[in-house]
């Protein structure tokens, strides 16, 4: 390694962990409105169709940001810092109105659109800002932010148990919004003074749309986007629909339904630790080898979660486990578009992706409830399990091209 890259790398992890917490804190505001849905149910008089529309208006809005990104290559022609800071303070100021005016059932889908418009400014730039910094280790890098995503969209789920947020008299739902609000500036403010480019960055990207389709087009980035697909199908379903798992498992068997918001949080903050985990794994044994044990483990629990409704300390035990595993390869996907894409354009290849990923989960996050209702859990999360098999397929597929030799710098 020549002199200047030893000195542009020694910053090198100061910068990462200011990313990796302006990222949690940003993150926060997610799933803000989907933890306190309950009250807003009753201030807002919710249907049940309403309420997984509340969710999903932030997925909408994700996807109409990243495919936007994405067409006009935003991620690779502005710095990724200055995009990132710019939409975390508009994302938070969405978040936040929602608290300022008289409840409105359209306005409040409106500004979780927004929010979640302006949220596609931070997850793929965040992404292609620690790609800067990491190569060898990119594994480890990827799976550190993505595992400070996932305590961050995790972290509604604590705020609301918190007994401060119950003591000022005002409704506790606007609370949650207004303090994910409050996080997401702080992230906004650490990204723009603290986080910079590292060595790695490409420079010299030009506006082609082209770009936009190129990770599709090209069958090592399709594979690795299909099986991205398969895990997404199942992720963001889990993630939304395991809380009220266990709330009402809890409830049924007469638990705290505040331990069940406590029980939900760790649900999904404990895969915080398993994408580091797998991300450093992955550097060593393959990028192919995680992701498919991952998909095994996390499919396996969404085939058995159902039949654990009516005894809730097995369920927690199960989803803990689910949660660990179902986020455990998310950072490899992105890690692989990295080292496959074109080096230029990987903030717009890693836009795509996220963009159709994030499409993808409209589907399974609307049909959980009408599956559940018609024929109740143990079919609704099966139902998920499909997801995880393709995406075995894909990356058992993608496993054995030649191009396949360009992950993990050798270790596919």
């Amino acid at each position: 390694m020549n002199e200047d890259l030893e000195l542009e790398l020694s910053g090198k992890w100061r910068n990462l962990s200011f990313l990796a917490l302006a990222a949690l804190l940003a993150m926060t505001l997610w799933f803000s409105a989907s933890a306190i849905i309950d009250q807003l149910e009753q201030e807002l008089a919710l249907s049940d169709t309403q309420k997984s529309w509340m969710t999903m208006s932030v997925q909408i809005g994700f996807v109409c940001g990243a495919l936007l990104s994405a067409w006009f290559n935003l991620a690779d022609r502005i710095s990724s810092r200055i995009l990132f800071s710019i939409s975390a303070l508009c994302g938070a100021a969405c978040n936040a109105a929602i608290t300022y005016i008289e409840p409105d059932l359209s306005m409040t889908f409106l500004l979780r659109f927004l929010t979640g418009f302006f949220l596609a400014g931070v997850y793929p730039p965040g992404m292609k800002l620690m790609t800067t910094w990491c190569k060898k280790d990119r594994g480890l890098g990827i799976g550190i932010l993505v595992g400070a995503l996932t305590v961050g969209s995790a972290a509604p789920h604590l705020l609301k148990t918190l007994p401060l947020l119950g003591e000022s008299g005002i409704p506790d739902w606007r609370i949650v919004l207004r303090t994910t609000s409050v996080l997401a500036v702080i992230a906004g403010c650490v990204t723009f003074w603290f986080v910079r480019e590292g060595p790695f960055l490409s420079k010299g990207a030009k506006f082609d749309w082209r770009m936009a389709t190129s990770a599709l087009r090209y069958r090592p980035t399709r594979l690795a986007n299909f099986d991205y697909f398969g895990h997404m199908w199942e992720l963001y379903a889990m993630w939304t629909w395991v809380p009220t798992l266990l709330k009402e498992s809890y409830v049924t068997a007469n638990w705290s339904a505040t331990a069940a918001g406590i029980a939900g949080f760790f649900a999904i903050a404990i895969g915080g630790v398993s994408c580091v985990l797998a991300g450093k794994m992955a550097d060593r044994l393959g990028r192919t080898t995680v992701t498919i044990a991952s998909l095994v483990v996390s499919g396996s629990c969404a085939l058995c979660a159902g039949f654990l409704i009516d005894s809730p300390l097995l369920l927690t035990i199960l989803c803990l486990i689910w949660g660990f595993a179902v986020v455990a390869d998310s950072a490899q996907f992105s890690a692989a578009i990295s080292e496959l894409a074109d080096a230029k354009y990987v903030g717009t290849a890693l836009s795509i992706q996220t963009c159709l990923g994030f499409l993808l989960t409209l589907i399974t996050i609307q049909l959980m409830l009408p599956l559940r209702e018609e024929y109740g859990w143990k079919f609704a999360l099966a139902f998920l399990a499909v997801g995880p098999l393709f995406g075995i397929w894909s990356m058992w597929r993608l496993r054995k091209l030649p191009e396949a030799e360009k992950m993990a710098m050798g270790n596919c």
